[in-house]
């Protein structure tokens, strides 16, 4: 009688690579969705729960991301202040057009990653976030991601 045995990545072992995605029109959850899925390394064969061996993300145009239906003037964020009654809100389309538009993404992408981790957040330093179309990881020789062509939902023209 023969056992299969199931092989484990280290983390030694782990070969990351870096991505760039275009993130002009492209709608939030299915762009965090694959964020994700590419931080946590589940796209990989040798996928290890809990190793790191996720790739690192480089998102650019990230002021230009899409809502589906009515979210952007409907979604509500709420973050606390620490005061008694200190809950404060802010609307989807508020943010995208105030100082920091890459907050929306980056909390789409950490709410999808496991809960109050650590290795949850050595993933999350693996995401980098840009509102402009330029980036200084040029040194890494990223490979650029077509997310728009993957499938037709992924964008949004209006």
């Amino acid at each position: 009688m023969t056992t299969k045995t199931t092989s484990y990545i280290k983390a030694a072992d782990v070969e990351k690579k870096w991505i760039v995605i275009d993130a002009k029109d492209a709608v939030v959850g299915r762009l965090a969705t694959f964020i994700a899925m590419r931080l946590r390394g589940k796209h990989r064969p040798d996928y290890t729960p809990n190793v790191d061996c996720g790739d690192y993300v480089v998102i650019v145009n990230c002021d230009q991301v899409k809502f589906t239906g009515r979210k952007a003037e409907k979604k509500i964020y709420y973050r606390h202040t620490g005061y008694p009654g200190g809950v404060k809100q802010r609307i989807a389309g508020q943010i995208l057009t105030g100082r920091f538009p890459e907050r929306v993404l980056e909390k789409a992408v950490e709410r999808m990653l496991p809960k109050e981790s650590p290795l949850a957040r050595a993933q999350m330093t693996h995401l980098r976030i840009y509102a402009t179309p330029d980036h200084p990881h040029e040194a890494q020789a990223p490979e650029v991601i077509d997310f728009a062509g993957k499938n037709a939902k992924n964008v949004r023209s209006q």
